[in-house]
């Protein structure tokens, strides 16, 4: 059975819809974060990178992160209103989260090594992330994210 060996939380500061996870060492990265950014899609993988598309347009993003030992248990699909997987390869053992405005922050969180990893994404709080865009047009914690990772197996 896997075990937790992380759980950190993060802001993710979202802007035009958009934050990333990318690579802490992105000299080498053939598409840096924002370029190629896919509006509309909820996760999208790049080399050493990852996409979130927000339903907000502006807001601060609550972020739970954990890094597993191995794939941890299935996340309830009605408990989120959005969930995606991908790889992601890391050369550092080392993300930063990545805002569309304000380009690298200051958050980041450890995997632990490099190499290959599976990562999962929920989301909750959507339609009131999107509805907080239309009136207000900011927000903070109101759209929640659990991003669990755990070393990919071949």
């Amino acid at each position: 059975m896997a075990e937790l060996v992380l759980q950190q939380h993060l802001n993710a500061d979202v802007g035009y819809h958009a934050f990333g996870f990318q690579e802490s060492d992105d000299a080498e990265l053939p598409v840096p974060f924002p370029d190629g950014f896919a509006r509309g899609v909820f996760l999208n993988a790049f080399p050493g990178r990852l996409d979130i598309y927000s339903a907000g347009h502006t807001h601060t993003a609550s972020v739970d992160v954990e890094v597993w030992n191995g794939q941890p248990p299935a996340q309830d699909r009605a408990a989120w209103d959005e969930q995606a997987e991908a790889d992601f390869e890391s050369a550092s053992g080392e993300v930063a989260v990545w805002s569309m405005s304000l380009g690298r922050t200051e958050e980041v969180f450890a995997l632990g090594s490099p190499g290959l990893w599976r990562v999962r994404v929920s989301c909750a709080g959507r339609t009131e992330a999107a509805a907080l865009s239309e009136e207000d047009g900011t927000g903070v914690g109101v759209e929640r994210y659990l991003v669990q990772c755990w070393p990919a197996r071949p």
